[in-house]
């Protein structure tokens, strides 16, 4: 039986939660429920720690597990990353009062508080940086005001919560995070994680993408499909009337109604958009 690790709680937990029953397979439905057999996908379910998923995957403990590219790197274990489900996603910087550093080399000889030790220690060895890390567990905003630190590194959303404590971000970025699909380093894809990284790339493609079908005249099906490349190449049908074609295509969803105006234009008549996300359902 395979065994998946999800998030138990926090900012992945229920995205994840969703991601997996729209993939065809039990969730639970009380938030204290530690562990879920589906006997009909043959899968456990594991909830558990967000930071801990990283570590039970890379010793084996479960098969795979959902948790933050930024927790992968920061546990240091043999964990890889398999695919990224699209959700969960966000910056990592460093912030300081103004006038503290303004690149990432001016951070020699200072602390840097952040609640991501093994990430931000590797980043600064990267770049040759000699820096004290201080480990948090939270409320890393206020670790400046407090005396405890003089740079921070955490995630970075908005930014409000980094002004309200009069700091600002500088230097290029640390990481670009979001949440993915992992398993133990050198173990090989059984059948059944292969399983379930199809449907969950099935999940994906069905968010981001809707099925487009259209007719268009056999002379303009080039410039139809320059407009519908798609996630693959179009399908092109020959019609009962020759001097047409029917055109099948997946597009972007946040382009559908841009796409559909060109097709007009170029003279495409019969156009239907499906919902792929909606019959999955």
């Amino acid at each position: 039986m395979l065994r998946i690790a999800v998030p138990n709680k926090g900012s992945l937990s229920e995205p994840a939660v969703e991601m997996l029953r729209e993939a065809g397979y039990r969730t639970r439905r009380d938030s204290k429920e530690l562990v879920l057999t589906d006997t009909d996908n043959e899968v456990e379910f594991f909830y558990l720690r967000p930071r801990d998923i990283a570590v039970y995957v890379g010793s084996g403990t479960v098969d795979c597990g959902i948790t933050g590219r930024d927790l992968l790197l920061d546990a240091g274990s043999a964990a890889i990353e398999v695919m990224t489900l699209g959700f969960g996603g966000s910056t990592f910087r460093y912030a300081a009062k103004p006038g503290t550093c303004s690149s990432v080399t001016e951070i020699s000889g200072h602390r840097v508080a952040t609640s991501y030790p093994g990430l931000v220690g590797k980043h600064l060895a990267e770049q040759g940086v000699s820096a004290e890390v201080v480990r948090l567990d939270g409320a890393v905003e206020t670790a400046i005001t407090l005396g405890v630190a003089d740079v921070i590194a955490d995630v970075v959303e908005t930014g409000t919560t980094l002004r309200q404590q009069g700091l600002e971000v500088f230097g290029a970025e640390i990481l670009r995070s979001e949440a993915v699909l992992i398993r133990r380093d050198g173990s090989h894809e059984t059948a059944a994680v292969e399983v379930l990284r199809r449907r969950l790339t099935g999940v994906v493609t069905a968010r981001h993408y809707v099925m487009l079908d259209y007719d268009v005249p056999v002379g303009l099906v080039e410039s139809a499909c320059a407009i519908t490349p798609g996630l693959e190449s179009p399908t092109v049908s020959a019609l009962q009337n020759k001097d047409w074609a029917a055109v099948r295509a997946m597009v972007p969803r946040a382009r559908t109604n841009a796409i559909m105006d060109e097709l007009y234009d170029l003279g495409a008549r019969a156009i239907l958009v499906t919902d792929i996300a909606a019959c999955r359902l």
